[in-house]
Formats: C-alpha cells, sequence, structure tokens
C-alpha cells in the first residue's frame, strides 16, 4: 500500500527496467520516503501556522492588513512548496502546469505577487486583502483538481446555488 502511494506521489509508476540510469541515480541519492514525509508535514505545518498568525493580524487595523498579506502568502508559499517533499519539485512542477491545472497554477502565482506588491510597494492594505481572498480561492481551486471530480462538484453545487 504504502509502495503505491509512493510511487504514485513521486510519478514513478512504471517498472525500474523502462527508467534509464540517470533516473536511478537520482532516486538513490535522493530524501528517503520517511524524510520526505517529515519534511512534507515540517513545511505544511509551518505554512498552516503562518496563516493563522497571519489571520490573527487582521484584529490589528491597517497595519495588521499588511501583516495578515504576508504572513498568510508566506504560509501558502511554504504550504505549497511542502509538496516537493512528497513529489519533488520537477514531478510537482510538470503536474502543476499540466493542462488541467495551469490556469489555477498562474493564478495563485499572480495572486502570490500582487498580495505582496500590494503590501508593500503598493502599500494598499484593502487591495491586499482583496488579493487575499482572490489567493485563496485560487489556492482552494488548485487543491481540488488533485481531488478526482471534486471541480465538477463545486461547480455543479454553485450552479444548484446560483440558479
Amino acid at each position: 500500500m504504502m509502495d503505491k502511494l509512493r510511487r504514485a506521489l513521486s510519478g514513478n509508476d512504471g517498472e525500474d527496467e523502462e527508467r534509464g540510469f540517470v533516473a536511478q541515480v537520482v532516486d538513490s541519492s535522493s530524501l528517503g520516503w520517511g524524510t520526505r514525509v517529515k519534511g512534507f508535514i515540517a513545511c505544511f505545518v509551518i505554512g498552516i501556522i503562518l496563516s493563522v498568525i497571519g489571520s490573527v493580524c487582521l484584529f490589528f487595523g491597517s497595519r495588521g492588513l499588511v501583516a495578515f498579506s504576508v504572513f498568510y502568502t508566506t504560509g501558502n508559499i511554504i504550504a505549497l512548496v511542502s509538496t516537493c517533499f512528497l513529489m519533488g519539485p520537477l514531478n510537482q512542477c510538470k503536474k502543476m502546469f499540466s493542462p488541467t491545472r495551469v490556469v489555477a497554477t498562474v493564478l495563485v502565482f499572480v495572486c502570490l505577487v500582487l498580495t505582496l506588491l500590494s503590501a508593500f510597494l503598493w502599500k494598499k492594505s484593502g487591495l491586499a486583502l482583496l488579493f487575499c481572498i482572490i489567493q485563496f480561492l485560487a489556492m482552494t481551486w488548485y487543491s481540488l483538481s488533485y481531488i478526482p471530480y471534486a471541480r465538477d462538484l463545486v461547480k455543479k453545487t454553485v450552479s444548484t446555488c446560483m440558479g
């Protein structure tokens, strides 16, 4: 069971004979499965903690909105990077920019950048909050792409509620 999960997350569904020498060397020099899981959990928890700290900053007025934007965005980036431990950075990038996820991925990255720009460069806390909301929605849509039929379910639910 764990071997199937490991192969699925790392993208190694094929047999070892089909893989080249370079791929086998890279696999043998990479992190072990236990270390990968620990790295994923550590980064994901740190990302969540930073997002929660950012949410607490919302109660500190207009200066808190900037802190919220920074903590929330940093937390999302770290949580997103945490999946690289499970799949590997190259495989993660391939999956992120697959045709079914490319729009959501680009939207997430654009929102991450716009949130930080509005907080630091433009100093518009309301705009930063708006980009954080869009960032949350984009991250949710991106995450749903990894769950079979989840996007279809959300679309049907929203269309039922709206009309």
